[in-house]
Order: C-alpha cells, then sequence, then structure tokens
C-alpha cells in the first residue's frame, strides 16, 4: 500500500470513528423506544378488564374475597401462575412463612350478654377470663376522646372507656383513656358494620378493641354497669406463595422487576386493591410475551399477604443474597390504579414535594420522571405520592434497590384543585370502596385503568432495553457502538503507524 493510499485509510477510518452511529440506544430516542411504544398499544383497557372478571368471579365462588390463607387467593395464585405458563414465561411460586394470629375470645360481657369486641392490632391481652371494670361512656362530639378534657367529670379509674370512633387516631383516644385510669378501651365503629382490620400504630397500653356502630349505640345505653373484656389470641406458623415469572430472554444481572400485591381484603374481592394493579401487570406479561427483544430480562411478581403486612414482598427481598439483589436493577410498584374516583399519583422518587418520606434510591428520581414523561406526552397531568411504606416497593427501598410506580389513590379525599383537574368529585375519598366489601367490578374507573395501564407497559418495556439512566449501564446497542468505535479507533491507530513509517 502506498504512503498516499495509507493516509486515505486513516482519514476515513477516522471519520467513522467521529461519525454518529446508526444504531443510537432505545433511551436516546425521544419518541420513545419502539417496543414500549408497541408494548404500550397491545396492553388495552379491554384486556386488562377480562382478568378484572376473573378475580371477581375467583372471589364469588370462594366465600366472596381473594384474601391471603383463603381459597380465592390460592385460585388467584393459579390462575395467574397458569395464564404465565402458557405463554412460556419461566415461572415459579415461591413459599414464605408468616405468624398468624388465631383468635381465642373477642368478646365484652354486659348482662351476661356477649358483644363482638375485635382486639386492635398492637393492642395488648387480655389475662385469660378477660379484665373487669364500670362501663363509662366518653360523651360524643366531632373529636370524641381525642383530649384530655373529654374524660373530665368522670371517674374512669378502673373502668371500661366506651369511645366513638372518629376525629383522631385510635392510639389517641387509647393513651388518653389510660392517662385517665382505665384498664381497657372499646372503640365503636362510627358508620355501620364491624370495626375490624384496624391498628394502635404503635404498642398499646391497654387491652383496645373495636365493636360495631350497632354494638356501640346499645352499650353505651348500658353506662355504669359491669363489663368484662375479654381479648386473647395465640399465634401459628402459616404458609403462603407469591407469583414470580421471569421472561426467557435479556441478561439476568441486571433485571427490571415489577410486582402488584395479589391478596384482598378479606371483606370483599379487592378488585380496585389490588386486581387492578395484578390485572395490569398481568395484561404487560403476556401481551410483552417470554421471549421478547430485551436487553435485560424482565421478573414480574404478584405479592401474597400484603394486606397483612407487606409479607409477601419483603420476605421475598430478604430470602436474596446480596449478589442476587445486585441483579435487580429496579423495581416498580403497582397497587390500586383504577380507583374510581381517580388521581393521578407517581411516587415521589426525588422528593421534590417535601412530603414525609425522603427521596427514593438513587435511580429513583430518573422513574418518576419515566412516568411522568409518559403522562406529559399524553396530555394527562400528575402529582406525586410519598414513599409513605404502605405498598411493596418497602422492602426494596430499604436494600437500596432503586423504585417508583402508580398509584390512583385509596382513603384520602380528592380536592377540589384534583377534581377540576383530573375530573371527579371533590371532597370524597378517591376510592370510596378502599377495603370494603364494594370492592367489586363496578369499582373501577377504565378511563385510569386503561391510561396507568398503558404507564405500565411503555416503562417496563423501556426499562427492558436500557437503564443507563438509572444505573450505568447501557443498552447492547450502545454496548456495540462503543465495541466498534475502540476498533476502528485502534484500526486508525494501527494503520497510522504503518502510515507514518511509509513516509519517513
Amino acid at each position: 500500500m502506498s504512503g498516499r493510499t495509507k493516509l486515505a485509510t486513516v482519514l476515513a477510518i477516522s471519520a467513522l470513528v467521529a461519525a454518529p452511529t446508526a444504531t443510537a440506544s432505545a433511551a436516546a430516542d425521544p419518541a420513545g423506544p419502539a417496543l414500549a411504544k408497541k408494548l404500550a398499544k397491545k396492553v388495552t383497557v379491554e384486556g386488562v378488564n377480562r382478568h378484572l372478571i376473573a378475580f371477581q368471579r375467583l372471589a364469588d365462588r370462594n366465600g366472596g374475597n381473594r384474601a391471603a390463607l383463603t381459597p380465592g387467593y390460592d385460585a388467584s395464585v393459579d390462575y395467574v401462575a397458569g395464564k404465565l405458563r402458557d405463554e412460556g414465561f419461566i415461572v415459579s411460586t415461591p413459599t414464605f412463612d408468616f405468624d398468624v394470629a388465631v383468635t381465642d375470645a373477642e368478646r365484652a360481657t354486659v348482662g351476661g350478654v356477649n358483644y363482638q369486641a375485635l382486639i386492635m392490632t398492637a393492642s395488648p391481652q387480655t389475662p385469660v377470663g378477660g379484665v373487669t371494670g364500670t362501663l363509662r361512656v366518653v360523651p360524643e362530639d366531632a373529636t370524641t376522646g381525642c383530649e384530655a378534657t373529654d374524660f373530665a367529670g368522670q371517674d374512669f379509674t378502673g373502668s371500661v372507656a366506651l369511645i366513638r370512633r372518629g376525629g383522631c387516631t385510635f392510639e389517641q383516644k387509647h393513651l388518653n383513656a389510660f392517662a385517665a385510669g382505665a384498664i381497657a378501651v372499646l372503640v365503636s365503629n362510627n358508620t355501620a358494620g364491624p370495626l375490624s382490620n384496624v391498628t394502635l400504630t404503635n404498642p398499646g397500653k391497654i387491652p383496645t378493641g373495636g365493636v360495631s356502630q350497632a354494638d356501640g349505640t346499645t352499650l353505651a345505653g348500658k353506662a355504669g354497669s359491669a363489663v368484662t373484656v375479654d381479648m386473647r389470641f395465640h399465634t401459628e406458623t402459616r404458609t403462603q406463595r407469591n407469583v414470580v415469572a421471569q421472561t426467557r430472554t435479556g441478561r439476568t444481572n441486571n433485571v427490571v422487576m415489577a410486582g402488584s400485591h395479589l391478596d384482598s381484603v378479606e371483606v370483599g374481592p379487592g378488585i380496585n386493591d389490588n386486581g387492578s394493579g395484578s390485572a395490569s401487570l398481568l395484561e404487560t406479561a403476556l401481551q410483552l410475551g417470554s421471549s421478547p427483544k430485551v436487553d435485560n430480562a424482565i421478573r414480574f411478581a404478584w405479592w401474597g399477604a400484603e394486606e397483612r403486612g407487606l409479607i409477601g414482598s419483603t420476605k421475598y427481598v430478604q430470602s436474596l443474597t446480596f449478589e442476587q439483589q445486585l441483579d435487580i436493577a429496579l423495581y416498580l410498584n403497582f397497587d390500586m390504579v383504577g380507583s374510581p374516583n381517580a388521581a393521578y399519583f407517581i411516587y415521589d422518587g426525588d422528593n421534590s414535594d417535601g412530603v414525609g418520606a425522603g427521596p427514593g434510591p438513587y435511580g429513583s428520581a430518573q422513574i418518576e420522571k419515566a412516568f411522568a414523561d409518559y403522562f406529559v406526552a399524553k396530555g394527562v397531568p400528575t402529582e406525586g405520592t410519598d414513599f409513605s411504606g404502605r405498598s411493596d416497593y418497602g422492602e426494596f427501598i430499604a436494600q437500596g434497590i432503586p423504585a417508583g410506580g402508580l398509584f390512583t389513590g385509596a382513603e384520602g379525599v380528592k380536592t377540589a384543585a384534583q377534581a377540576a383537574k383530573w375530573g371527579g368529585t371533590a371532597g370524597i375519598a378517591y376510592d370510596p370502596c378502599y377495603h370494603s366489601a364494594c370492592d367489586n367490578l363496578g369499582n373501577i374507573d377504565r378511563v385510569a385503568l386503561g391510561r396507568n395501564a398503558g404507564a405500565i407497559a411503555f416503562v417496563t418495556a423501556a426499562y427492558g432495553v436500557s437503564t443507563e439512566d438509572v444505573n450505568g449501564v447501557p443498552p447492547r446497542s450502545k454496548r456495540a457502538d462503543a465495541r466498534k468505535s475502540a476498533s476502528l479507533s485502534k484500526a486508525a491507530a494501527h494503520v497510522g503507524e504503518h502510515s507514518h513509517a511509509a513516509v519517513s
């Protein structure tokens, strides 16, 4: 090769090295990755709704609920796992053990008549046979039992205090009763039905239980009578299943993980909470397929016993070694995405709202932005919501794994500004049927469900292509470009050496 020819070769190779590549990474495409756009179109509200119908029927066939440790939950696990296996996913149903409280006694007895008294979470138990005292009724107002002065004018020493629900926390009511000298507390519901699934939040000072609105009214008419409160339980170990499914393609040391809890509360079928998240995630997985063209494996999870304290997800993360946790690039959480009076909340990964908990681990802000950008493109305004610890992202964040996700609201009340922005009704809960029997197929905003399902599909698939903005791991195309550039640079240097030698 002549010196002039070698020089021309050097210039040509140098031009190739300097030129922009035609295979830009999916993450750099301002219109969004092709796979993500395609999947978002394939995940339809009709497809998601079919799974909700299935969850409703499984609940109807099994006592009206899909709660952990019930046949309805087992049927839900089998339904989800079966669909995924049929689609070719690598599916497992790992088990976890946890302790449950088994009731020995839950009653208040006056004049030989028993009234159901459900012991609150974090309440101490009574001794066998219960505790007996005079029934004292705290006068009702807007904040019954919330101030120490509510207990003035009566002698609560050694008594059982009866307090109507409302105005402040159960913990505050019981602490005021304890300070006044009460030996036990009964809180009566302020709406029809039993007072169940409630907590004192912190370990209680005296036994505290809940009675129904009707029983509370009856008991109030027996003020001054002797009442025996007997609330006891023992613990037993139970075993439950999660569902975990992973694609057969994509690297397994940089996994994109997305999850929803599959269980309902015991009083209803749980179609919004959390059939909506579970169904959206299932349809996303099925439409994606088990062998998509992704750089990173995508792992889907449906958690058990979330309603008992985030148990399934917590046990799963804690079962992983540090290296196995490192294999998870990020976690996306979807818990209630079809609330009937819907908000459009995105978990506040960067703590820009400055409310409650701080920011998530590094990468959480980028996840928040990915969802926000999707909704901006759709013309849907959003707001941040705090990582309050109420859903399955909790243990992922605790172990330093970046997290994010969507939420359409639970028992919180929609503001006038939010109603003006999103529609719906101001002054009522985002989900008036939260944790109630009416959380059924009629308790879904299908417009919100469809929008959120599209966002779930888009962002999950986009991270399947690249997590570079979250953890610096580039997509395959970008790595190939880097190798090509390095190879061309080396070739240019090699030819340059020979050219210089020839000219010399």
